[in-house]
């Protein structure tokens, strides 16, 4: 009996959360515009009001999944009893009305840590802030309850079992994937809220960039590991073999990212520097944009695409209305503002501050290029003005070049000096790093089975360059220390975050290049007894069998691996079968390496006991996710920084007097 009202206690608590949310949006900002301590300390009340209430609404259609609780159509859309629980669990996220619950999760998730650990803000610009946020959560709470309620019945009839989850997505990715997707997603709705709060207050000076800054570095790791991830699910669960298809809703992830990059690089100059204040704050506006365009396009409906999520036109009209008021609305409010930035920082043309401009300026042609590929198709097609596919070519055609310009510019930025540098000294420092780059870049490839190609030696010079840029620099800053101890003791946690996100780039740009030059692929027909070479292994067909998993029924073969004779690897390809939805799926068999995978897909039966199957060499290929990991723990460990920390001690002193005077005129 308990479990047919946990989906109205669900769905009131997100009433609830709707409720605090409209508190949060409104009294806090009234009582910053008219000084009132009592209405903006409901900022943090409310922030936490709200989030619990939506983490009980969470759990209750999370319980109705795991009780088969299957007169909530959601449930019966996207579950099934024979479903694994684990899988009933990721399936709360699997479609759309779960998944905008997570949004809404998180986003009540991130105020309530900002209201937590913000406690050292100035008290006005605290309520500001959550304010902000507090807007964006009544927008998507209004979304789930007008037209994507998860707790929706069917009543009277009531199925006696559930249509079962999506085959695609009954795969451990599910599990991590979307999660860490939308908390980078949500997590940009932090520095957001910062940069309205001090356009609202006036306060467009280096201030608000410490208190931001941090934030936006914890979102952007996460956003990082999302990608990754999907990259890696896609790479093994869609039985291509492929890392990144350039698909509208991978695209859609990737815009936020490439902002969100020139975004933390333009807080930094506006931190140390003071310089690029209206630049740092659009690029705010535009990230979370861009984030919430992510969002439109894959619940609109316009896309057709193995990751998107919806196809009604009330969603993706009601979600486009909510993008068109946050980005009028917030670009109005920055053009009411910005005017009165004073700016009265300069540097010369070869410094650090020029050379962190270019690269902004890279990021946000390769989002632009990025942008027009995605929805240019998708305009021509809603102005009726013909069908056009925009796909690789175009893509790596720009992206590629503009990567090598990016990382030129990354390579002389650490080690230029800031507001001015004389040409000739950076000449002198880059010099060696330079010729080494380029030396090792032409030698290495032949180390590759002596097969030399140009465009692996390229790739693999970039990475170098800015491998060998930053090895310089750190020298240059122990080379004076009296113990190497000691010297790396007096670099900051933020410097060392800044090293790791570079080398992760490197090493992406390393498993990029070797993997899309050398990757060795082969289709054969195989049966029991035939063997096939690639790449130096045989592969070895021993055996076809056929098992049950609890929903499923899997043909399976079973491949031994051999290398000069020794055996490697048992590697045990599936071809599947979901009873439920009678829909076919491969499982792909991997025997993975820090320096190269095999991968093994089963494609059709074709007679006689014969099986088509893809066979892959991919040499490098784990490099790409290595990367992002690093990447996204260099983004982390700058937020370990105690600068920040005293940063904002010295903003809430500096603000104490104020507000204490403001306590006593309105006690």
């Amino acid at each position: 009996m308990l479990s047919k009202i946990i989906p109205e206690i669900g769905h009131y608590a997100v009433i609830l959360a709707l409720l605090m949310a409209v508190v949060q949006a409104t009294v806090p900002l009234a009582g910053a515009a008219t000084r009132r301590p009592l209405w903006m300390a409901f900022a943090r009340p409310m922030a936490a009001g709200q989030f619990l209430f939506l983490l009980v609404a969470f759990a209750c259609l999370m319980a109705s999944f795991l009780l088969d609780e299957f007169s909530v159509a959601y449930v019966a859309s996207n579950s099934n009893s024979m479903l694994p629980w684990y899988y009933k669990a990721s399936a709360v996220w699997g479609s759309h009305e779960g998944s905008v619950l997570l949004w809404s999760l998180m986003l009540g998730g991130w105020s309530f840590a900002v209201s937590l650990f913000s406690g050292r803000l100035p008290r006005d610009m605290l309520a500001r802030v959550l304010s902000v946020m507090g807007m964006v959560c009544v927008g998507f709470l209004l979304f789930i309850l007008l037209t994507s309620n998860p707790f929706r019945r069917l009543l009277p009839d009531i199925p006696a079992d559930g249509a079962d989850l999506n085959p695609l997505l009954q795969d451990f990715g599910l599990i991590i994937h979307p999660p860490m997707l939308y908390m980078g997603y949500v997590g940009f709705s932090v520095v957001f809220a910062f940069a309205i709060a001090a356009l609202i207050g006036g306060r467009l000076d280096a201030a608000w960039t410490r208190w931001a800054r941090p934030w936006t570095n914890v979102a952007w790791a996460f956003l990082t590991v999302g990608i990754a991830l999907g990259s890696w699910w896609a790479y093994y669960e869609l039985g291509w073999g492929g890392w990144w298809f350039w698909d509208p809703v991978e695209n859609a992830s990737l815009l936020p990212w490439l902002a969100g990059t020139a975004l933390m690089h333009s807080l930094a100059v506006t931190e140390k520097r003071g310089s690029f204040k209206s630049w740092t704050v659009l690029l705010a506006i535009t990230t979370f944009s861009l984030s919430l365009l992510g969002t439109f396009l894959v619940r609109s409906g316009v896309l057709t695409s193995v990751h998107a999520f919806a196809n009604d036109p009330a969603r993706g009209t009601f979600i486009l209305v909510l993008l068109g008021l946050t980005v009028g609305g917030s670009l109005l409010l920055f053009a009411l503002r910005a005017p009165r930035v004073n700016h009265t920082v300069g540097f010369g043309w070869l410094s650090r501050d020029a050379l962190l401009l270019i690269n902004n300026i890279v990021l946000v042609i390769m989002t632009v290029t990025v942008l027009l590929g995605t929805l240019y198709p998708l305009i021509l097609d809603a102005l009726e003005l013909g069908k056009i596919s925009v796909g690789p070519p175009y893509f790596n055609a720009l992206f590629v070049p503009l990567t090598t310009l990016l990382c030129i510019f990354m390579g002389l930025g650490p080690l230029a000096r800031w507001k001015q540098m004389a040409g000739r000294e950076l000449f002198r420092r880059l010099l060696w790093s330079a010729l080494a780059s380029l030396a090792i870049a032409a030698v290495a490839p032949l180390l590759y089975d002596g097969e030399w190609n140009l465009w692996v030696s390229l790739g693999l010079a970039i990475a170098l360059w800015v491998v060998l840029a930053l090895v310089r620099d750190v020298f240059d800053k122990l080379r004076n220390a009296t113990s190497l101890a000691a010297g790396f003791k007096r670099l900051s946690p933020a410097y060392w975050g800044m090293v790791l996100g570079h080398l992760g780039l490197a090493v992406t740009i390393v498993g990029v290049t070797v993997v899309s030059h050398y990757n060795v692929e082969r289709t054969v027909r195989m049966a029991v007894g035939d063997s096939v070479e690639l790449a130096g292994y045989t592969f070895v067909m021993r055996d076809f069998s056929e098992r049950r998993g609890p929903n499923y029924i899997a043909d399976t073969a079973t491949i031994e691996v051999l290398r000069a004779g020794e055996r490697v690897e048992i590697m045990r390809p599936e071809k599947r079968l979901y009873l439920a939805r009678n829909m076919p799926m491969t499982d792909v068999a991997l025997r993975p390496g820090l320096f190269s995978d095999l991968y093994v897909a089963m494609g059709e039966r074709l007679g006689d006991g014969d099986w088509a199957l893809r066979i892959q060499y991919k040499p490098f290929v784990r490099w790409l996710w290595l990367g992002a990991l690093l990447m996204a723990c260099g983004g982390i460990l700058a937020v370990a920084d105690r600068r920040y920390r005293r940063a904002s001690r010295r903003a809430r002193q500096g603000s104490a007097a104020k507000a204490n005077g403001l306590e006593e005129v309105h006690a």
